[in-house]
């Protein structure tokens, strides 16, 4: 990816990536949009994000793994599920090479779109 370049699209962040990575990220795309239809894709931070009221999710490739940014409170509810990965307080690194835990990523992204609604019906 080349540094200053600044995402106006998801599918123009996508042009960018590696086969590989556009691969593995194409399935985790997927995956979020399953668990969140009624969700929108954004860039955010010059990276993808998925929003309904406010972002749900953040995801990015990186040379070694693939970043999900659910935000620090699913990190800590998820905590045994995502024991085998690196992990701090509001990201996840999966590596590239291994497995994507998808099934993983569409429960976060329910358990999000479920904070999210809570949110928004509280703010009325």
């Amino acid at each position: 990816m080349e540094a200053g370049v600044k995402f106006k699209t998801v599918d123009e962040y996508f042009a960018t990536l590696t086969p590989n990575e556009k691969n593995i990220l194409d399935k985790m795309r997927m995956a979020i949009k399953r668990a969140a239809p009624q969700a929108q894709e954004v860039i955010s931070y010059n990276v993808p994000a998925i929003k309904l009221n406010g972002i749900l999710v953040y995801y990015a490739a990186h040379k070694e793994h693939i970043g999900f940014y659910p935000t620090a409170s699913p990190i800590e509810v998820f905590k045994n599920e995502l024991a085998a990965y690196k992990c701090s307080k509001g990201a996840v690194q999966f590596p590239i090479g291994e497995p994507m835990p998808l099934e993983l990523v569409g429960k976060i992204v329910r358990f999000r779109v479920g904070q999210d609604i809570e949110k928004a019906r509280n703010k009325k």
